[in-house]
């Protein structure tokens, strides 16, 4: 092949090349684009089976049960540890007792009745989004829960007034529009109320309002023997799609204001 043939092959190539590079590009992001679809979805795919044999593990872990459980605090309430200066504790390895009879059983929200001492019972109720109230909520000052003794203290409770005591509700109104329901408020402090609850409330409530899951939900208040006042409440919650990924807590939540001495037997407090 002489000079001249070669150099008519290079500016064909080159003309060649000028004219479809563009076509070229566009056919190439094409197959990029197909091949990186291709992957995600066989990524996608794997990961959504993966998922499933964690749910499924998780599940099987779970006692069956014969009947509905009761929480730790109702079965064993000595293994409820006493105050020792947090807001909460961590209970069984943060694990509900929940069953799977629970989980295949219960639906809606279920409060038990008053004790002889006018005490509220464990509050449980398979959560959804659509339970979540849209309404203001109304006045609840007719209700006086067991214990009920209000003091003011000023510069210690941080509320105006500062008053001690709050009507807390085992399942939060945010949760279920429950309201002025005498079965499931109890005498709390400010601090537990707002603060110390309202922390596990929240994980609930935002987990709710992003998905159209379920939340196996239960709060038992804890009454040390004839007590009037709850030393406490065990909160349990549990989203069932998912098996417990996204939201699994098991805590016992201390009803305690911080420079107020409380008697749970009558609801008396004084400055510490």
């Amino acid at each position: 092949m002489d000079k001249k043939q070669k150099y008519r092959r290079r500016i064909k190539r080159k003309l060649f090349w000028d004219k479809y590079k563009n076509t070229f590009a566009i056919w190439g992001l094409i197959a990029l684009g197909v091949l990186a679809l291709g992957g995600a979805i066989l990524w996608r795919n794997h990961s959504d089976q993966k998922e499933a044999a964690e749910a499924k593990a998780r599940l099987e872990k779970m006692p069956e049960g014969s009947g509905f459980s009761v929480s730790l605090c109702v079965r064993s309430p000595e293994s409820i540890p006493a105050y020792g200066g947090e807001d909460y504790v961590i209970l069984n390895d943060g694990i509900p007792e929940f069953h799977l009879y629970d989980l295949q059983n219960l639906q809606g929200e279920h409060y038990q009745e008053l004790d002889a001492l006018g005490r509220c019972g464990a509050a449980t109720a398979m959560l959804h989004r659509s339970m979540m109230p849209k309404e203001e909520r109304e006045p609840i000052g007719e209700i006086k829960p067991s214990g009920w003794v209000q003091r003011k203290y000023e510069g210690i409770v941080d509320s105006d007034p500062p008053y001690l005591y709050n009507r807390c509700h085992l399942i939060a109104f945010a949760l279920t529009g429950q309201n002025a329901n005498e079965k499931n408020l109890i005498t709390g402090t400010r601090h537990f109320n707002a603060d110390s609850m309202l922390y596990w409330e929240r994980k609930v409530m935002e987990y709710l309002e992003k998905s159209d899951h379920h939340v196996l939900y239960r709060v038992t208040p804890y009454f040390a023997g004839d007590e009037l006042v709850a030393r406490g409440v065990e909160m349990e919650a549990y989203s069932v799609e998912d098996a417990g990924k996204e939201l699994c807590f098991h805590v016992f939540v201390y009803n305690v204001q911080p420079g107020i001495e409380i008697d749970y037997a009558t609801g008396e407090s004084q400055i510490k």
